[in-house]
């Protein structure tokens, strides 16, 4: 540990004293207790012409030490404008912005602990919030979101399944090709539009399409539209009695297997449930999702186009499609 004391004011003052009465430099070390040296240093570095002077001393010290502490990365308004647009903007999280940086080659460079630092010191917040408002922190993913708990008993009805997910091919269960997808649909206000979702196991590519309301034939009318024109090996829906017409689905698909988990199991189709997460920030619980079209295409263009720790930070749409992209 580094036990050396700067030089205070008083101190510079009495060095100016002992010089003006004719000691010398080993003379005022030992009256100072410090070392040769360091007096040595002090009289070179901030003696103006031959002369010494402590308050210009001070204010030298006072500057150079302001100048030597680090400077923060978001005081940077490149670095800061691009923050907080991916952030704010684009709902990117802190450690999408940060690995995609050092992906693309960014001239600069900030860890996401940096990032999370200045949501949480306010650096993002809109002006004139009013007191207790948290601001930019409600746009992290999962802040203060509620959990379900656990032994929920199902009070839906029932559906006849066709294949357990145990017996899904290994290939899909280790996501080693494209093609198999997960369902399940976001609902927003009851007995209104909601929004049929598939999701590729393998790159996270998310289709998505607006339906009236939540019924079977809605549902499978979407889901044939969706996957007839994407590869298609197998399809892992949710027990919700919006998927009943599955049978109808795979003729009309080419004899698609479906892959039913067990009840109150959603980790087993986990990929689709995190998605769908990704679209409640768009799509709030208990808000109208009858949005125009157009609108519902760019959120989920923006979900496709945002980088994933889970692959290598490249983007769902550069897995799906084979391709690089330049996002930033």
């Amino acid at each position: 540990m580094n036990h050396y004391k700067h030089f205070t004011l008083k101190e510079r003052e009495m060095i100016k004293h002992y010089i003006d009465i004719g000691k010398n430099q080993s003379e005022i070390s030992i009256l100072l207790k410090r070392n040769k040296s360091s007096i040595s240093r002090e009289l070179k570095r901030n003696s103006i012409n031959g002369e010494y002077l402590p308050c210009d001393a001070q204010s030298s010290y006072l500057h150079r030490r302001l100048c030597c502490k680090p400077k923060k990365k978001l005081d940077n308004q490149i670095v800061y404008k691009c923050v907080k647009n991916l952030f704010l903007n684009h709902q990117w999280s802190p450690e999408q912005i940060s690995e995609r940086l050092k992906m693309e080659g960014f001239r600069y460079t900030i860890s996401y602990n940096t990032i999370y630092r200045g949501i949480y010191d306010g650096l993002f917040d809109e002006p004139g919030l009013s007191h207790g408002n948290r601001g930019a922190i409600r746009k992290l993913r999962h802040k203060g979101k509620s959990r379900h708990t656990k032994n929920y008993e199902e009070k839906r009805g029932k559906i006849v399944i066709s294949n357990l997910i145990t017996d899904r091919p290994q290939i899909a269960n280790d996501r080693g090709r494209i093609g198999d997808w997960e369902a399940d649909t976001v609902a927003g206000q009851t007995g209104k539009a909601c929004l049929v979702t598939l999701t590729d196991r393998k790159s996270r590519y998310l289709l998505c399409k607006k339906i009236p309301k939540k019924n079977s034939t809605e549902v499978k009318n979407a889901m044939i539209e969706l996957l007839k024109e994407h590869p298609l090996k197998s399809i892992t829906p949710d027990r919700g009695k919006e998927f009943s017409k599955h049978p109808e689905i795979s003729r009309e698909l080419n004899l698609v297997e479906f892959y039913f988990p067990f009840p109150h199991h959603p980790w087993q189709r986990g990929t689709n449930e995190n998605t769908n997460g990704l679209l409640r920030e768009y799509f709030p619980k208990t808000k109208d999702i009858d949005q125009a079209d157009e609108y519902i295409e760019s959120k989920i263009k923006e979900i496709n186009l945002r980088p994933r720790k889970c692959l290598n930070w490249k983007t769902p749409h550069e897995v799906y499609h084979s391709m690089e992209l330049h996002l930033i």
